[in-house]
Parts: C-alpha cells; sequence; structure tokens
C-alpha cells in the first residue's frame, strides 16, 4: 500500500473542458484489464512535453518529441494522445518506431486527422516488441467511450507496477477566471529525475500560447518530477505533457502577466502533488522521506547532495529498518561530489532531532530521538551546509524486501 496516500475518488477528479478521455482494454501483457487510453483534444487546445534524458530512449518518446517539433515548426496542432501500459517499446530500433508510427496512423484514421497530430506513450516491459496489432484493436473502443469524466479509468489505465491510481485536481480563481486542472502520473520504480520512469499527464481549461506552455512545462517538472528518485535508475519512456485545452475564458500569452505566476503556481502544485504519489507508492516503499539541503552555494550542489543521500541504498535500508544508523547521511554527504565542502560546518537534523553538529555527533543527540523518528512514516532529513543562501528538496521512500521481490518478479 502506499504510504499515506488514499486511493482517489473517481467523483472528485474534475472534468477538463476540451479533453475527452477513453480506455480500452487490449490485452497486451494481461487480459481484463485497462491497458489503451486515448485523450482527444479540443480544436485550440497547445500541448508541451518534457522527456527522459536516457539515451536508450523509447520508440514512443522519439515520435512525440518529432510530433511536438513539427507544431513549433508552424504544422498541425496535436489533436490527440495515446497511451498503452505493458509494453514500453524502448530498445526496439527501427522497428519499434514503425510500430510507435503505426500506432499514431490507427488513432489519426479513427479521429480524422494527420499521424502527426497524435503523440504516442508507452510503457512497461524493455527490449520487447510493441503488439501494435493489439493495441490498434482495442482503439475504436477507446474512442467509442470518449467522455470529459473519465479521468479514474485513465490512471488505472497507465499502472504497471502502481498499487493504485494517481491522479488529483484542483479549481482556482485567476484574475477572475476559474480555471479547472486535473492531472494523472504512474510509476513505481525505475524512478530518477531526468526523469523517472513515470508518465504523467495535466489538463488545464486554460489558453495558453504555445511558446509559454513550453516555458511552463519545463517550470513545473524542474519543481516536482524532476525531485523524486526511488532507486536511482533513469527510465527509457519518462513524460510529463501539460495540455491547455483553450476552452476556458482565461488567457496567458506572457511568462511575465499575473495571470501566468498564478497559472504557474497552481500547475507546479498540483505537479508536486503527483509526482510525491509515485514516491509513496514506490515498490515496497513503507516510508515517505524528504531531503532538504539548505545554505548552499547554489541549488545545484544542494541538489546533488540531496540526491546522493536519497539514492544510497544504506540509507534507504537503514530507514526501512527505522535503524538511526545516521553516518550513513553524513557518508553520501561526503561522496557527493561538492569538492570545496566544509564538512565541519555541516549541522544534520532528522526531523526536529539535531543529530550531527559542525560535522560531528551533536552531543546532545540522544539515540532514542533518532529512534522515534525513524520509527515514522514520514521523515524529514534536513542538511544546513553553511556556504550560502540556496536550497533544495528532494523526495524519496525506503529500500524494502519487497522491492527486490517485485523487481525479480516484474516480467513474470
Amino acid at each position: 500500500m502506499a504510504v499515506n496516500s488514499p486511493i482517489p475518488v473517481a467523483a472528485d477528479l474534475k472534468p477538463v473542458a476540451g479533453i475527452e478521455i477513453g480506455y480500452a482494454e487490449a490485452g497486451i501483457k494481461k487480459p481484463n484489464r485497462k491497458d489503451v487510453l486515448v485523450m482527444k483534444l479540443a480544436d485550440g487546445a497547445t500541448v508541451a512535453g518534457v522527456f527522459t534524458l536516457n539515451r536508450f530512449c523509447a520508440a514512443p518518446v522519439q515520435v512525440s518529441k518529432d510530433n511536438l517539433a513539427a507544431v513549433q515548426a508552424g504544422g498541425k496542432a496535436i489533436r490527440a494522445l495515446v497511451v498503452n501500459t505493458g509494453n514500453a517499446n524502448a530498445g526496439t530500433g527501427e522497428e519499434g518506431l514503425a510500430r510507435a508510427q503505426a500506432t499514431c496512423a490507427a488513432l489519426a484514421a479513427e479521429l480524422g486527422c494527420a499521424p502527426q497530430q497524435i503523440l504516442p506513450f508507452s510503457t512497461g516491459v524493455i527490449l520487447e516488441p510493441l503488439p501494435v496489432e493489439k493495441i490498434k484493436a482495442g482503439l475504436p473502443a477507446a474512442v467509442a467511450n470518449l467522455k470529459q469524466d473519465n479521468w479514474f479509468n485513465a490512471a488505472e489505465a497507465i499502472m504497471t507496477t502502481d498499487t493504485q491510481p494517481k491522479a488529483g485536481s484542483r479549481t482556482v480563481d485567476i484574475a477572475g477566471h476559474t480555471v479547472t486542472l486535473t492531472g494523472i502520473s504512474k510509476g513505481a520504480g525505475m524512478i530518477k529525475p531526468n526523469m523517472a520512469t513515470m508518465l504523467g499527464y495535466l489538463a488545464f481549461d486554460a489558453k495558453v500560447a504555445q511558446p509559454v506552455l513550453d516555458v511552463l512545462v519545463k517550470q513545473a517538472a524542474d519543481q516536482s518530477f524532476n525531485c523524486i528518485t526511488i532507486d536511482g535508475d533513469t527510465s527509457t519512456n519518462d513524460s510529463f505533457m501539460l495540455i491547455a485545452t483553450g476552452a476556458g475564458t482565461l488567457e496567458v500569452n506572457s511568462v511575465d502577466s499575473p495571470e501566468y505566476k498564478a497559472l504557474a503556481a497552481a500547475v507546479t502544485e498540483l505537479s508536486v502533488f503527483l509526482a510525491q504519489s509515485i514516491i509513496r507508492d514506490g515498490e515496497g516503499a513503507t516510508k515517505f522521506i524528504s531531503i532538504t539541503v539548505e545554505d548552499g552555494a547554489s541549488m545545484e550542489e544542494c541538489r546533488k547532495i540531496a540526491y546522493s543521500i536519497a539514492h544510497s541504498p544504506l540509507v534507504k535500508t537503514a530507514f526501512f529498518a527505522s535503524d538511526p544508523n545516521l553516518g550513513r547521511i553524513l557518508a553520501a554527504i561526503g561522496y557527493a561530489g561538492v569538492d570545496d565542502l566544509d564538512v565541519s560546518k555541516i549541522n544534520l537534523y532528522l526531523d526536529d532531532v539535531w543529530v550531527a553538529k559542525n560535522g560531528g555527533r551533536n552531543p546532545d543527540y540522544k539515540e532514542e530521538d533518532g529512534q522515534r523518528v525513524m520509527k515514522q512514516s514520514e521523515i524529514t532529513v534536513r542538511v544546513k551546509l553553511a556556504r550560502g543562501t540556496a536550497a533544495s528538496t528532494v523526495y524519496t521512500c525506503d529500500l524494502s524486501h519487497d522491492y527486490v521481490s517485485i523487481n525479480a518478479d516484474y516480467r513474470s
């Protein structure tokens, strides 16, 4: 079960005008499972995305990036997104590209648009051929049940090893305009920023110029999906998409406007919620851990140290065991790669407990205080570097026996 993360309630997920959602059970990996998702966009919608930096990026990532680039070059607008679970279509070479493009062509034929107006996404097992015929056979059913209030089914349709769907909605007032935002995400393992084996889709009904949306998606991702890690593995398929349907009354045409600032805050807040939902549902996770590094010379070095702690198997297994073996955190700080770090100035806190003072054990630290915090399901690690004013926070989870079992059995 996910850590302090209740299952979304379908009725609480608000429809977003300008986007319709349909799903199908195509039997891609297992029968009787939602595994194909279609999102159809209204005329006037704009779409922007950020993708994995893994050099082995999957075929659908390559096709989606190409189709988005065509829009930015003056081509036809994106009309739909199609997602399949059960197969990543990664490490599949030219044949994988052909199958991703065939998926686009099949959906385009259903919707009466060009294949280049479709964005494909896949998640699942790597290095196996995409069963494109199953996907094509499932598309008519997905198109037939297109409707605005299918967000809960959409969240279920993109799951792999997730134990529960991940979704959320917000309604905000911006300059007198009501804006509705709804998003879904998936991911439970192979999670590391740039980005993670995650898919995220967030739609809202404001009208946003394409250049502005391109800035917003990067800003939101950098503060959310690029601040999470479960196991340090960067996936081949991760994608985070923003969809501005344009069906509402708010228009945002400049990143310098107060309307943009308010919209960016709402999008980022929901993105953080969706990103944290992935960590809370990490494979085998029993604890949700926030790691904040403060007083750094730059945000980059703060983030580097935070990830060094978050990626350490020794740190993560200590958290699983509720063992305050906190010297492991100091070791991870020391090998993070900040070469001029003065460790004699470092202070380490575990929630309200001051563990290390000026680079050594705090004389007032008591093992039972550390034990008390380590037994909690939510823990904050705070590191003060005494080097400047920069700060960064990343989110991770513990590493348990179940993580090994889940990944050992993943393909069975």
